[in-house]
């Protein structure tokens, strides 16, 4: 009887199988979002005002995280609550997975898309870049294919908690708290929102242009073709002339006092 008392108590003492969907737990969810998306808005005040992002940009930029954030989410919802033991220390065990390992995931499948965008000629997967004007086709395509890179990311974190060392953590990482209520805001609310501030402003990094595209310029009949120059630079072009005006006299010694 005293075993089955202690056992009982020290299950109460921590959060139920439904902790993480009842009122409570989806207004901390929702809190978390709110606060989530602010310290996005704050992130695009602190960009210099020659580089900062206009809205729209900023939108598109920030919504396929948003998404993608929210698809991660609720798979560690429905997952905590399919493991054997308190849901919330499962939650937290999986949310810090996501937050370490599978941001590393997430940068290296984001730069092999990069790469992909240029040596196939695919623009629409290079993500930060949308087009002049930009184009909602490019934000989607990047969404859903930020969203199956979440798909994978999950799928690897979900494979890496099945070893037994993480049944270990379960038991000890969240020992200390015996308050439910206290248990469920640390595990959804206090902690991720540290985390996850600091980790949007990676993966913003990762998702935002960072460079501005240089212009491509259609080459010239005569002389050498520079790619990469700037309108409106004169110094630059007069250089130019001058290299086309040497490989002329060097081929035709005799019209060297001909050309002006």
């Amino acid at each position: 009887m005293v075993i089955e008392v202690a056992a009982e108590g020290n299950a109460t003492a921590h959060c139920g199988p439904n902790a993480l969907t009842d009122s409570f737990g989806w207004f901390i969810q929702f809190l978390l979002a709110g606060l989530a998306f602010a310290s996005l808005i704050i992130k695009r005040f602190c960009e210099p005002k020659t580089e900062r992002r206009s809205w729209l940009i900023w939108f598109y930029d920030t919504s396929k995280q948003g998404v993608g954030a929210c698809v991660v989410h609720f798979a560690n919802v429905y997952l905590a609550s399919t493991y054997t033991g308190d849901p919330c220390t499962w939650y937290i065990i999986n949310f810090l997975l996501d937050s370490t390992f599978g941001l590393i995931v997430i940068f290296i499948c984001v730069r092999i898309c990069q790469h992909l965008a240029v040596e196939r000629d695919w623009p629409s997967i290079n993500f930060g870049e949308y087009g002049t004007p930009p184009l909602a086709q490019a934000w989607l395509v990047q969404s859903v294919v930020y969203v199956g890179i979440m798909i994978v990311e999950k799928l690897l974190v979900s494979a890496l908690i099945q070893l037994d060392i993480w049944d270990t953590v379960s038991r000890i990482i969240l020992a200390p708290v015996t308050n439910p209520r206290l248990e469920l805001a640390l595990v959804v609310l206090v902690v991720p929102f540290f985390v996850n501030m600091l980790m949007f402003w990676i993966t913003d990094n990762f998702l935002m242009r960072r460079h501005e595209s240089l212009e491509v310029r259609s080459p010239p009949s005569r002389g050498r073709y520079c790619p990469y120059q700037d309108r409106g630079d004169d110094d630059e072009q007069v250089l130019l002339i001058d290299d086309g005006r040497e490989n002329l006299q060097q081929r035709h010694p005799s019209a060297g006092s001909t050309v002006t």
